[in-house]
C-alpha cells in the first residue's frame, strides 16, 4: 500500500489500472517486430477510442 492513504484508494486505483495495463502488455517472445507494432497500434487505437468516451 505504498503511498496510498487507505485500502479503498488502493482498490480504486487497481480497478482502473489493471484493465489498462493489460491492454498494453504485449508479450514479445516469438513474434516478429512488425506484428508487435501492429498489436501496439491496435492497442493505442482502442485506448484512444476509450479515452474519447
Amino acid at each position: 500500500m505504498k503511498r496510498f492513504k487507505s485500502k479503498r484508494h488502493l482498490q480504486l486505483f487497481v480497478s482502473i489500472h489493471d484493465p489498462i495495463a493489460n491492454l498494453f502488455h504485449i508479450p514479445r517472445h516469438d513474434i516478429p517486430s512488425s506484428h508487435h507494432r501492429e498489436l501496439r497500434k491496435a492497442a493505442m487505437n482502442l485506448w484512444a477510442k476509450i479515452a474519447r468516451a
